[in-house]
């Protein structure tokens, strides 16, 4: 869970588990999506710091973790030291024997190059392999880019939103796009609870806000950080805990036999 491909990106791991365990926790009904099974082979795509990565082993899965982030790949290889993990891009990765599975949660709206991923998700995975993800979908924080946008423009600085959060058509016109035949996509609201108390959003936009302050100053951000709590504290401070507007997209995908002559059938 991961977020971003960038691999100069620097994460901290010790926040990103103490302070937003919910990422991963709330991925383990994707997990149950997934259903794996014993000795299937599966691919955690953006495994973060390995929480998920485990879980599907304790089913009897072998199972690679594969991260962009050395640091949360530090922390994933020493609380699990008899799993595997590796160190690549989502947009180009490959290995020598193909998965049953690839399994992705909170990771891929990171990554607006979705075709370089899927294909190389397609290329990784056995014919009748299949491809279990959750993501951001449409919509998905949409209060909160809204007031650092506004926040920001009204000291002068252009906000763009670092995240591809598609609808289901999109997605799912994508995902046939490169070959895979969706078999389920649904995109639902999850308002979610921020760890933290009353300095939850800050401790949210310092995790993942780098790249959404992208043109505010270090020196500002504080102050633009306290206008976004003003603009949404009304309706997203519920007693004594900030509550994120998150709506996410899951998807279940499977690869055909013939990926390459159903890519071609739909680009037609």
């Amino acid at each position: 869970m991961s977020p971003r491909d960038d691999t100069d990106t620097e994460w901290d791991s010790t926040s990103y588990d103490g302070n937003h365990s919910f990422v991963f926790e709330y991925g383990e009904d994707v997990v149950d999506l997934l259903e794996p099974a014993p000795d299937e082979r599966i691919l955690d795509l953006g495994c973060g710091t390995g929480h998920l990565t485990d879980q599907i082993a304790r089913s009897g899965a072998d199972v690679v973790g594969l991260d962009a982030s050395g640091e949360m790949l530090a922390e994933a290889r020493e609380r699990y030291p008899d799993r595997e993990f590796v160190r690549a891009d989502a947009r180009d990765f490959s290995f020598e024997a193909e998965f049953d599975a690839v399994f992705s949660n909170a990771a891929l709206h990171w990554i607006p190059d979705q075709d370089a991923v899927l294909d190389s998700v397609a290329a990784s995975l056995r014919p009748g392999g299949r491809f279990v993800a959750e993501l951001g979908g449409v919509g998905n924080v949409q209060s909160i880019v809204e007031a650092v946008r506004a926040a920001a423009g009204e000291r002068g600085y252009d906000v763009d939103s670092p995240w591809y959060f598609p609808s289901v058509g999109e997605y799912a016109t994508v995902l046939e796009s490169t070959g895979f035949e969706v078999r389920y996509a649904t995109l639902f609201d999850r308002p979610t609870e921020l760890d933290g108390g009353v300095d939850g959003l800050t401790s949210w936009l310092e995790m993942f806000g780098d790249e959404l302050f992208a043109e505010v100053p270090e020196a500002e951000r504080a102050d633009v950080i306290g206008a976004v709590e003003d603009r949404l504290r009304d309706e997203y401070f519920v007693d004594g805990t900030w509550v994120a507007d998150y709506r996410r997209l899951r998807v279940v995908a499977v690869r055909p036999s013939e990926v390459g002559l159903v890519r071609e059938t739909n680009r037609r």
